[in-house]
């Protein structure tokens, strides 16, 4: 098997992307091992995210498996990345917003560790609160893109509250002053609020505040991350977790041992200065009648 240090992340979604392709068209492995005239066991290891993929081997198979011609140049430009030795994923150019690579490995994962220093994370996102930040964040779309861009965020949640495969375990850390931010949209905090104290009740959720006493923490420097661990289906457990942290141009994936260990050690820091899940219960329950009583 290769063992090539370059970035995985992008092996890893061609694979799966691939053998949705070729599951949607019907072939078989064999098939498709006779098609690329290869063995079974490479189309195996291309599915798995185990080895670089060659650009010509990516347009033989989608033609292969009938792929749309828009389809096939996004996996063509991805599998250039699968030989980085690390790569940077800019929104808006090769990768349009429905093939958004963090999706396809959120919906993947098994354990979810985000934490958020400013908003709600988007799978605990109230409609209301989800329609003031993404109004926020890009002021200049239209009212059916907020709504496309909403149904998006309410197909994402849906992975909380599936039955095959199992959902993940989601474990957010929020600070306090995400909290206290509320949108100029009436009730939409509360709304907000109520939501969260929802989530924590599901048994595979976990929502932490970070008190304002903690000060300066490791994390002040880092922003929003999200850390995305894998099992069972691709890497038969062993696959490697994937740190994700957004900008405002671009989204950044590191999945090298040093930089997991180093997020590894923040996460670590956050849990352990975080509140309960309990007593963050009990805090957002006081926020929540706050606001009720100066609405």
């Amino acid at each position: 098997m290769d063992r090539d240090p370059g970035s995985t992340v992008p092996r890893r979604q061609l694979g799966r992307f691939l053998r949705a392709q070729r599951e949607a068209g019907g072939s078989t492995v064999k098939a498709a091992a006779d098609h690329l005239e290869c063995s079974v066991q490479k189309i195996w290891r291309i599915e798995k995210g185990a080895v670089p993929v060659r650009s010509a081997d990516v347009r033989a198979l989608c033609q292969f498996y009938a792929t749309a011609p828009e389809v096939t140049e996004v996996l063509t430009g991805l599998s250039k990345e699968t030989k980085a030795k690390g790569w940077w994923q800019s929104y808006g150019d090769a990768v349009p917003d429905w093939f958004e690579l963090y999706v396809g490995l959120e919906a993947a994962a098994t354990r979810i560790r985000k934490f958020e220093p400013s908003v709600v994370p988007g799978l605990l996102q109230a409609h209301a609160y989800m329609e003031a930040v993404i109004v926020a964040d890009q002021p200049q779309l239209t009212a059916d893109e907020v709504d496309q861009r909403i149904r998006i965020k309410q197909q994402r949640q849906g992975l909380l509250t599936r039955h095959f495969p199992p959902p993940p375990t989601l474990e957010v850390i929020v600070w306090q002053s995400a909290l206290l931010a509320a949108p100029h949209t009436p009730g939409a905090m509360q709304q907000q609020l109520w939501h969260l104290l929802k989530g924590n009740e599901l048994p595979h959720v976990s929502v932490r505040v970070l008190p304002l006493a903690v000060g300066p923490h490791r994390a002040s420097v880092t922003g929003p991350f999200t850390i995305l661990d894998f099992g069972g289906d691709y890497g038969s457990g062993d696959e490697p977790s994937t740190v994700y942290s957004e900008s405002l141009t671009g989204a950044l994936y590191l999945d090298k041992p040093h930089e997991l260990a180093v997020y590894d050690g923040v996460w670590s820091a956050l849990a352990e200065a975080a509140l309960s899940a309990a007593d963050s219960g009990s805090l957002i329950r006081e926020a929540l009648e706050e606001m009720s009583i100066h609405a």
